[in-house]
């Protein structure tokens, strides 16, 4: 499953890795005016939802499920976005947002508004560390 996965340039310089999941790599998006992480499958090639073999599937839905449970929990959030879009980022990514009104682009998508409020490199890490910790 994962040989010869590779990692889209703009996915590694938006993001920081936090954990392997069964079948995708969990990344938290570099930009502190949301919660959001994104699941990237580790299937070499795959662009789209139907690329996965239904076992990907049901995997990347048990995924996605852990994930909107985690970020359901976070303080503040009041609804989970979840998206695949892939216009810019061909690469097979799933993201999932913790949104509340009136966060910077509520109530209209994340993608596109704005521009991305970057964490300092420790606070990155230490974010990308307690996530780590809660989805072990």
């Amino acid at each position: 499953m994962s040989a010869g996965f590779g990692l889209d340039p703009r996915l590694a310089a938006d993001s920081v890795f936090v954990a392997d999941g069964p079948l995708s790599q969990v990344r938290l998006m570099d930009d502190t005016r949301f919660p959001w992480l994104l699941l990237v499958p580790r299937v070499p090639g795959a662009v789209e939802w139907i690329d996965l073999d239904g076992a990907q599937q049901r995997l990347l839905l048990a995924e996605l499920n852990r994930l909107s449970q985690a970020l359901r929990a976070e303080p503040g959030v009041e609804k989970i976005n979840i998206g695949a879009l892939g216009n810019i980022v061909r690469q097979l990514h799933v993201h999932v947002v913790g949104r509340r009104a009136g966060d910077a682009a509520w109530p209209g998508p994340v993608w596109g508004s704005g521009s991305p409020v970057r964490h300092a490199p420790e606070a990155l890490d230490a974010a990308a560390k307690r996530w780590r910790g809660r989805l072990a």
